[in-house]
């Protein structure tokens, strides 16, 4: 080890394999999939799954996504999924179409949408959740071995849920952009079933999809935006701000309070800007909060890296009090955030599953921690005693959940790889589609050269690394 700058340099000969990092980051979709397996199913400790799903309301929901750890099928996080991977699909569709993984995105979403037009088949009505929570975390067990009937949701007049349902809209919208080169058909089904509901995020996606008129007044006149320093599903202004500026840049000048409030996002996450509000643990990491905390850094990274190549594009720069970022910077520091998440951190581990230098091996997660059964052990399954076979045993998962990018560590950079901590060991498909964007453009412009492999990523920083 060398002391250089206060800090304790590992032996680092280059930079990470991110075409292996983005093609097994796409295959923890496949690991999450409900209903019934296609041929091509790449994950063979998989099987099919809940191919009962809405009979209880008479409606055919088999399909879609789990989103973590468990078998429950929520819908917002699962239309943000596909919302989020469409966008990536969009605008890095040349990188992702280089790395040979284009069709394996495509796969994705399609398996996302897929299930939408089912959960919206019904006239105003959108079933929004299949499973119930309570029971589901009850029981420590396999998808394809649940037992008993699966309760599902829905919204309706009656039963209002405008967020949800503007996040299946902006799905739908931004997945049809995706498709409507070479099936134009399933396009204009998608964009069919995406209404606009009340909400900017919605609205930003089908005015990008359509360029009607009415999507962009509502934006202009009606929509409701402010100011943050996050980017995930449950706060999805940065993200609208950041197409919008393309939109403003293109030369639509009443979206510039939307550039605006771009510029704004980068100033407040950005550790070197005058007007930084976030928190960065010892080791450089965005942290917000506990549980499933890697969401907020592959969110920060994919805008950071879409923001940057809009700057590069458009000549522009960010402007944060008396400091100017150009785009190096913003991707600069993109990807550091993800060569933290890869292995360049204190701990010099992969957050990873299947990837780099001592990856996770618990991931907090059924399918991946319960071996396949036959049929006569499925049926003797005792819930109480799942837990105590399968979620307390501290042994590596006998299923390799790839690809999965877990909770991660805490605010000091430590990190437990225990099942039973689901803080930091459980992935969800929200983490991965914020992932696959920058991935894709880091495996084209810093692509792997043949040498030696990165020996050690361990950085032990000096007190003095910039923090909020």
């Amino acid at each position: 080890m060398v002391l250089f700058g206060g800090c304790y340099l590992g032996a680092v000969n280059g930079d990470f394999n991110y075409k292996e990092a983005l093609t097994k980051s796409i295959l923890f979709f496949e690991a999450q999939r409900s209903g019934k397996l296609p041929p091509n199913q790449r994950l063979s400790w998989r099987g099919d799954s809940a191919l009962q799903d809405g009979k209880l309301a008479n409606v055919d929901l088999v399909g879609g996504y789990y989103d973590a750890g468990d078998n429950v099928k929520y819908g917002l996080p699962m239309a943000f999924t596909v919302t989020t991977l469409s966008w990536a699909a969009i605008f890095y569709e040349s990188e992702l179409k280089v790395a040979g993984e284009l069709g394996n995105i495509r796969d994705a979403i399609r398996w996302g949408t897929d299930y939408f037009l089912k959960a919206s088949s019904r006239r105003d009505r959108l079933y929004v959740q299949v499973g119930n929570p309570v029971a589901d975390h009850e029981c420590w067990i396999r998808p394809e071995n649940m037992k008993g009937e699966r309760s599902v949701l829905q919204i309706d007049e009656s039963n209002p849920g405008t967020e949800i349902a503007a996040e299946t809209s902006a799905a739908m919208a931004a997945a049809s952009i995706v498709f409507r080169d070479f099936d134009r058909s399933y396009a204009r089904q998608l964009l069919n079933k995406a209404k606009l509901d009340e909400l900017l995020w919605a609205a930003t996606w089908l005015y990008t999809a359509t360029r009607k008129r009415n999507y962009l007044e509502y934006i202009e006149e009606d929509s409701i935006s402010a100011k943050v320093a996050e980017f995930n599903w449950d706060l999805k202004y940065a993200g609208a701000q950041v197409l919008l500026s393309k939109l403003y840049w293109e030369g639509q000048k009443s979206l510039e309070t939307f550039n605006q409030q771009a510029d704004s996002f980068i100033c407040s996450v950005l550790p070197d800007s005058p007007y930084h509000q976030v928190y960065f643990s010892p080791g450089g990491l965005l942290y917000l909060r506990d549980g499933a905390n890697t969401q907020y850094v592959t969110g920060a990274a994919f805008l950071f890296s879409v923001y940057s190549d809009l700057l590069a594009k458009h000549n522009q720069q960010v402007t944060c009090g008396n400091k100017q970022f150009n785009s190096a910077n913003l991707m600069a520091f993109a990807k550091k955030q993800m060569d933290y998440l890869l292995g360049k951190n204190p701990k010099g581990r992969s957050y990873m599953v299947g990837f780099g230098q001592n990856p996770p091996e618990q991931a907090h997660h059924r399918g991946a921690s319960v071996p396949k059964l036959s049929t006569k052990d499925a049926a003797a399954v005792n819930c109480p005693m799942s837990f105590v076979y399968w979620f307390s045993k501290n042994a590596p998962n006998p299923n390799e959940l790839t690809g999965a990018i877990v909770g991660g560590p805490d605010r000091y950079d430590n990190f437990q790889d225990q099942r039973t901590n689901s803080s930091m060991t459980e992935p969800t498909t929200y983490i991965n589609s914020m992932a696959v964007g920058i991935l894709a453009k880091l495996a084209t412009s810093h692509a792997r050269l043949p040498g030696p492999e990165v020996e050690d990523h361990r950085v032990l920083f000096s007190n003095s690394l910039k923090q909020s």
